[in-house]
């Protein structure tokens, strides 16, 4: 019998173990001449500090130990750098550089993804200003270069001018608690449809909507200043240009991509973000920012920080997808939904300009190849996962199904056609008979082909639920006593009717969505031109 290792993590064998030794050390040595002092944090951590220091990943393991603390395997490094600088160093007044190579783990939800990496990074604590900024952009991008990667992009932007105008706008927290959410989902269909509610005040709301369509170089920084001065709302926008000015004078503004839609996956950076992409990669290959008020959140005096880090093996594979590729421009791959979303699609794609020829009939073609453009053709749950590890640029599919898949991409254009609702629905006149179930064994039996949007709306209801996952026939589940109740999606609930079905519960709307990869966003220039071309044709419907 062969025994293999679990999901999401693999060996390393000689011939690769050899590479990253190699890569480990061209880095090790640049941060040292740079004057930064290795460390190293437990495996383990305290679940209570790590709250402390700030929002994490909701896909940590978790264990407790013999005495029953609540454990977690390190899912980022930063906040235990923070949590010693804390404890052990709370006192020192020098300023403290830290650089450090380190397994970080994640319980993802994708069995494809890794749940071990290994992140190279550094901290920079006591330090503040354009130059401290620059020098840790600046290390980022040279320790890029000294793995050997040529072709990358870091995409720069200031938290600061988002929070000035949420702080300055009149409106309720929970509205600004639902734009950082869309902010940080990377969802600006939802940050639209959050800036169009008529009780915001409207000069805010144009301003908090316009900023992540922002990018460029130094004259987006500018475009920022004219769109917020006049709100009173350039919080750190001076030093984000300083900073900005100090890289291009060190030769890096070929590299920089001003970006206002940068927002990190935590919350608690204050000033500057910033990310690494390589072009043909789904994911970013690494991250940093300024966080001046962790240390402060884990008890100790307030000291400025930033830092960054990246992943060797994103990295690796980047070399390795530069070395493989061929020369010139390749194709735009978009990925094309197949069933009742399909003829939409080609639609808008044909109204947008683009050549649409072959893709009414693909016949058994899986892949329809028109001048400049690749169409992609899969299921439309499938068209989140080819999008975000980058089989695909761009795509679309209902956001149902970006919804269920949790996929990390950037969702740009909601394109109206395909509506939809998701409901709950049961047996007509068995309320009495589901709720009096619900007393006695204290859950439901849902039958759904969404568990995940399911878990997460009887979560927030508080109810405690069975989910019994179809894949199609959903409606036959409690006439056969199967379920109590299903989750499906519904156009116009003739299928409810005819089966006798009650609506128990609107869940939410669902649309076609335009949605794109992180890396393509931000690297390729014909995913906004096409996002923008789809926005335009549907104002002139």
């Amino acid at each position: 019998m062969d025994y293999v290792t679990p999901i999401g993590f693999r060996d390393i064998l000689p011939d690769e173990a050899l590479v990253r030794e190699e890569l480990t050390q061209r880095v090790a040595v640049l941060l040292s001449e740079a004057g930064y002092a290795p460390i190293e944090t437990p495996t383990l951590e305290r679940m209570d500090a790590m709250n402390a220091a700030g929002r994490i990943p909701g896909t940590t393991f978790k264990l407790f130990d013999a005495t029953g603390e609540l454990l977690a395997l390190r899912p980022d490094v930063t906040m235990q750098v923070a949590r010693m600088a804390a404890s052990r160093l709370r006192f020192s007044e020098d300023a403290m550089r830290f650089r450090y190579t380190q397994r970080v783990f994640r319980d993802v939800d994708i069995p494809s993804e890794a749940r071990e990496m290994t992140q190279i990074g550094i901290e920079c604590m006591g330090p503040a200003g354009a130059d401290a900024d620059a020098e840790v952009v600046g290390l980022l991008a040279r320790a890029l270069e000294a793995t050997g990667l040529e072709n990358f992009t870091i995409a720069l932007g200031t938290v600061g001018v988002l929070r000035a105008l949420l702080e300055a706008c009149e409106a309720p927290g929970t509205w600004k608690n639902a734009v950082l959410g869309a902010y940080h989902a990377s969802d600006f269909v939802a940050l639209n449809k959050l800036c169009a509610q008529k009780d915001i005040p409207t000069d805010y709301a144009q301003a908090i909507c316009a900023l992540p369509r922002i990018r460029g170089g130094r004259e987006a920084i500018d475009a920022v200043r004219a769109l917020v001065e006049p709100l009173g709302c350039v919080d750190g926008l001076d030093d984000f240009a300083a900073t900005f000015d100090v890289l291009a004078e060190d030769g890096l503004a070929s590299v920089l991509l001003v970006d206002f839609s940068i927002m990190s996956s935590f919350d608690y950076y204050t000033g500057i973000v910033f990310e690494a992409y390589s072009p043909g990669m789904g994911e970013l290959l690494g991250s940093g920012g300024r966080y001046d008020t962790m240390l402060e959140g884990l008890g100790a005096p307030a000291r400025p920080a930033a830092g960054f880090s990246f992943y060797l093996e994103q990295v690796m594979e980047a070399y390795a997808f530069a070395e493989n590729r061929q020369e010139g421009q390749r194709p735009l791959r978009i990925a094309v939904p197949k069933g009742s979303l399909n003829s939409g699609a080609i639609a808008a794609l044909a109204a947008a300009g683009l050549d649409t020829t072959g893709l009414e009939n693909p016949g058994r073609q899986m892949i329809i190849s028109n001048p400049g453009v690749d169409y992609i053709i899969v299921r439309p749950s499938d068209a989140p996962t080819f999008v975000s590890l980058g089989a695909a640029d761009c795509g679309i599919c209902g956001n149902d199904s970006l919804v269920e898949s949790g996929a990390d991409v950037v969702e740009l254009v909601d394109l109206g056609f395909g509506a939809c609702r998701f409901i709950v629905a049961q047996p007509a006149g068995t309320t009495e008979v589901v709720e009096k179930r619900y007393r006695k064994l204290g859950s439901i039996r849902i039958a759904t082909k969404y568990p995940n949007i399911t878990r997460r709306f009887f979560d927030k209801l508080g109810m405690q639920v069975e989910v019994v996952q179809l894949h199609g026939n959903i409606e036959l589940a409690p006439m056969v006593g199967m379920a109590e109740r299903i989750m499906d999606i519904t156009a116009t609930g003739t299928t409810l009717r005819e089966n006798n079905l009650e609506i128990v519960n609107e869940v939410m709307e669902c649309t076609a969505r335009f949605f794109a990869n992180n890396a393509s966003l931000r690297m390729d220039k014909r995913v906004i031109e096409l996002a923008r071309s789809l926005e335009e044709t549907l104002c002139e419907e």
